[in-house]
């Protein structure tokens, strides 16, 4: 079943939003939900559409900002 390409961006924005928070890594919601955005739509523009692979590398992504940034990546 294909998901249409607004489900999909929801679905693999909650997942990674989701498992962020859980491990006290989301920060700032506002950046993170930038961020996480920002890479999920560039993968889907680039023809990625498993939303597992965009969650993961958005979580990615998003570790190595904060790092890069020096922000602690536990609250």
């Amino acid at each position: 079943m294909t998901e249409t390409v607004p489900t999909l961006v929801e679905n693999s924005l909650r997942i990674a939003w989701d498992y962020l928070e859980a491990t006290g890594e989301l920060g700032n919601p506002d950046t993170a939900a930038n961020h996480l955005l920002d890479t999920i739509e560039t993968m889907i523009r680039r023809g990625e559409r498993r939303r597992l692979v965009l969650s993961n590398k958005a979580i990615a992504s998003y570790q190595r900002f904060r790092a890069e940034q020096g922000l602690s990546l536990v609250s």
